[in-house]
C-alpha cells in the first residue's frame, strides 16, 4: 500500500487543511489516489465538515467510503462510540483504509486529533499509523507552545518506530509575537526530521496552500 498518513500535534492544528491541499495538488497533477479519514467525531447532519472538505478536494462524492465511522458527539472516538452504544475496532479501521487503497490507488489518510489521541478502547492514532506503515507527516500549529508540542509528537513517533518523514507547519492564526516569528528557525535547529512546508495564514482563501505544498514531491514521498 502506498500513500501518506497525516497526523498532528493536537486537534485543530490543520490536518484537514493539509490533507485537502495535497488532494487538490494531486488532482492538478492527474494522480490516481483516494482520501480516507476512517473515523470522525462531532459530525453534524451525519457527516463531519472534515469529511466534506476532503471529498470536495479529492473530487470524490462517496462520503461513507471516505469516513465509514462517524459520531455526532464531539469527543475522542472511543468516548463518542461508547455513548453511541458501540465500540471501534482497530482492525476495522485498518480494513477501511485498505479498501480505499484497492486497485493500486495511493491513499491520503487523515487521523483524528493528535498522534496519541485515543482511537479505540485500547489503541491510539499511533497504533493505526503503525498498522498501516505509511510514511507519516506531523502537522504542527504555529503558535505559542509549538516547540514543545511538536518535539513531543516527533519523539513519540520515533520511539514507536513510525515512518516519520517530516513536519508541516500551519498558521491557523495571524503570526504575531516573537515566539511565533522564530518558531520555524527553532524547530529546524531541534528537529531530526525536515520541515517539509510552512503554510501561511488564510491560504485557503487565496490558494496559498498549493504554492506552499508544491515545492515538495509528495508523490515520491508516498511511494
Amino acid at each position: 500500500m502506498h500513500g501518506l498518513f497525516i497526523t498532528a500535534t493536537d486537534t485543530g492544528a490543520g490536518k484537514t487543511f493539509v490533507t485537502a491541499g495535497l488532494a487538490r495538488l494531486w488532482r492538478r497533477e492527474g494522480r490516481s489516489f483516494r482520501v480516507c479519514k476512517p473515523v470522525a467525531t462531532g459530525a453534524e447532519n451525519e457527516w463531519s465538515e472534515d469529511t466534506r472538505r476532503l471529498a470536495e478536494a479529492a473530487g470524490d462524492s462517496d462520503l461513507h467510503a471516505i469516513t465509514p465511522y462517524t459520531f455526532a458527539i464531539p469527543a475522542a472516538p472511543p468516548v463518542a462510540a461508547r455513548l453511541a452504544g458501540t465500540a471501534l475496532q482497530l482492525a476495522d479501521l485498518v480494513a477501511a483504509v485498505r479498501r480505499r487503497a484497492a486497485q493500486d490507488n495511493t491513499v491520503l489518510v487523515e487521523g483524528v486529533g493528535g498522534l496519541l489521541c485515543p482511537l479505540t478502547e485500547r489503541e491510539t492514532v499511533a497504533d493505526l499509523a503503525s498498522e498501516l506503515a505509511l510514511p507519516l507527516i506531523v502537522v504542527a500549529r504555529r503558535s505559542l507552545g509549538t516547540l514543545n508540542h511538536t518535539l513531543l509528537t516527533v519523539e513519540a513517533a520515533q520511539r514507536r518506530g513510525l515512518r516519520l518523514i517530516g513536519v508541516v507547519v500551519t498558521a491557523t492564526m495571524p503570526v504575531q509575537g516573537v515566539a511565533e516569528e522564530t518558531v520555524i528557525e527553532e524547530l529546524r535547529c531541534r528537529l531530526t526530521v525536515p520541515i517539509l512546508a510552512v503554510l501561511p495564514h488564510q491560504s485557503n482563501a487565496n490558494g496559498g496552500e498549493i504554492a506552499a505544498l508544491q515545492t515538495v514531491d509528495w508523490w515520491r514521498l508516498a511511494h
